[in-house]
C-alpha cells in the first residue's frame, strides 16, 4: 500500500531516505516526491508499490536580496507566497509560474518546468533558476549552482532539475532571479475568422520588434483569439499599443481589472472543465496547421501559448488517447491533468542521455517519477 512520509525539516527528510535506503534492501522503496499536488497526472502515485514524499512541509523564503534581484526559498513554498514577498518591492518571476492560485509549490514548477505565457519574452523556468539542493536516495544533501547570477561554475544541476518530474532526487532549496515589475502594462485581443489569419497576425506581431510580453492564440468554436501582452513606461506604452494595433489591423484593448483576471484564468487553467486531462505539446507555430488538422475530429479545447512555442490541450478522454496523434505529427506531450502513471504521450528524444544522468543521480532507481522516460531509454538502447 502507498505511504505517505511528510518531513517538516530538511533534517526529517534526510533521515526518512536514510533510513529508507537502508531498511529496504531487498524490496527498495519506490519514491515518488509532491510539492502542491495541483498538476496530478504527475504528482499521483501509479502503483500501490510507490511511496510519496509530501515536501509542503519545507516551506518559508531563505534569503531575499532585493537588491540583487535573487531569492532563495525552500521546495514546498507556495508561489502565491513567493509573490506577494516579491511584490512588495515591485519584483516578480515575470515566465507566468502555473497554477499559483491553486497552491503550485516552487519545488514543483521547476520539476514540471511549469512556465507561462510570459516565457514568450523573458524565458522559461531554467532561465531564472540559478541554484538548487537536494536530497538524494541516500538522504544525503547535494548543492549544484550558487544563491548569486554570477555563479555559473560546474555541472549544471540546476538546468537538469528542471523538467525532471522528481525523478532525480528530492529538490529542498531553490534559487532564482527575478526582475522588476513592469510600471504598467496592457492587454489586447483580436478575434480572427479562421487560423490562417490568426497565424499570420501571430507572425507579424511576433517581427515587428514590440518587446511584447506574451502572445498566445486561443482557438475558439467559430474562430480564434490572439491574447497579447505589452508592458512597460506609461509614457510610451501609448505608441507602443498604436503600432501594435496596426500590425494586428484592429484590436481590442482590454480594461486592466479583465486583463489581469484574463491572464489569471490562462495561467490557472480556468478554461480547461473539470476533470478533464491536459498536455502540454511544445512546438513550433509553423506546425499548428499540422496538428490542428490532427486534432480536428477529436473532441478538445485548444490554446497556443508563447507566440505558438506550446501547445496546451484538453480533452476528456484520457492524455494516451493522444500519443498516436503525436506520433503521427513527430511531437511530444507531457500531462499536468489526467490519470497517473504514463504522463509522456508521443514520440520522445533524448532518453538514452536521460539515462546517462539517471544513472550518474540516482543509480539504484529509487526516484521513479519519471519512469516513463527510462523505458523509452530502454528501447531505444534496444533497437540500437
Amino acid at each position: 500500500t502507498n505511504m505517505t512520509f511528510q518531513p517538516g525539516t530538511i533534517q526529517e527528510l534526510c533521515a526518512i531516505l536514510a533510513e529508507a535506503n537502508g531498511a529496504y534492501t531487498l524490496r527498495p522503496l519506490r519514491l515518488l516526491p509532491r510539492g502542491g499536488g495541483t498538476k496530478p497526472a504527475l504528482s499521483m502515485p501509479a502503483g500501490d508499490d510507490v511511496q510519496v514524499i509530501e515536501v509542503s512541509g519545507l516551506s518559508g523564503m531563505l534569503e531575499y536580496q532585493p537588491g540583487e534581484f535573487t531569492f532563495t526559498a525552500l521546495a514546498g513554498t507556495r508561489l502565491s507566497e513567493i509573490a506577494a514577498t516579491l511584490a512588495g518591492f515591485g519584483q516578480y518571476l515575470p515566465f507566468d509560474p502555473l497554477l499559483a492560485d491553486k497552491g503550485a509549490t516552487l519545488g514543483g514548477t521547476v520539476a514540471a518546468n511549469a512556465a507561462g505565457p510570459g516565457r514568450y519574452h523573458y524565458g522559461g523556468v531554467r532561465d531564472f533558476l540559478i541554484g538548487v539542493r537536494y536530497a538524494n536516495a541516500e538522504g544525503q544533501l547535494i548543492r549544484g549552482g550558487g544563491k548569486v547570477v554570477k555563479n555559473a561554475a560546474g555541472f549544471d544541476l540546476p538546468k537538469l532539475m528542471v523538467g525532471s518530474l522528481g525523478g532525480l532526487g528530492v529538490l529542498v532549496e531553490l534559487s532564482f532571479k527575478v526582475f522588476p515589475h513592469p510600471p504598467i502594462s496592457a492587454t489586447l485581443q483580436h478575434r480572427y475568422p479562421n487560423l490562417e489569419e490568426a497565424l499570420a497576425a501571430m507572425r507579424q506581431a511576433s517581427a515587428a520588434h514590440l518587446d511584447l510580453d506574451a502572445l498566445d492564440l486561443e482557438i475558439l468554436p467559430d474562430g480564434c483569439l490572439l491574447w497579447a501582452r505589452i508592458g512597460g513606461l506609461e509614457q510610451a506604452l501609448p505608441a507602443r499599443l498604436e503600432r501594435l494595433c496596426a500590425v494586428l489591423e484592429g484590436c481590442d484593448v482590454l480594461p486592466e481589472a479583465q486583463a489581469i483576471a484574463g491572464w489569471q484564468a490562462v495561467c490557472q487553467f480556468a478554461w480547461v472543465p473539470y476533470g478533464w486531462s491536459l498536455v502540454k505539446i511544445p512546438l513550433t507555430a509553423s506546425r499548428i496547421p499540422a496538428l490542428e488538422a490532427a486534432l480536428a475530429r477529436r473532441h478538445c479545447l485548444r490554446r497556443y501559448s508563447a507566440g505558438g512555442q506550446v501547445a496546451w490541450v484538453a480533452q476528456e478522454e484520457p492524455p494516451a488517447s493522444l500519443h498516436e496523434t503525436l506520433v503521427s505529427q513527430g511531437l511530444n506531450g507531457l500531462a499536468y491533468f489526467g490519470p497517473p502513471g504514463q504522463p509522456r504521450q508521443g514520440l520522445h528524444q533524448g532518453g538514452s542521455f536521460y539515462r546517462r544522468v539517471k544513472s550518474a543521480i540516482d543509480p539504484a532507481n529509487r526516484f521513479i517519477a519519471d519512469a516513463q522516460r527510462l523505458a523509452l531509454a530502454d528501447a531505444a538502447v534496444r533497437e540500437a
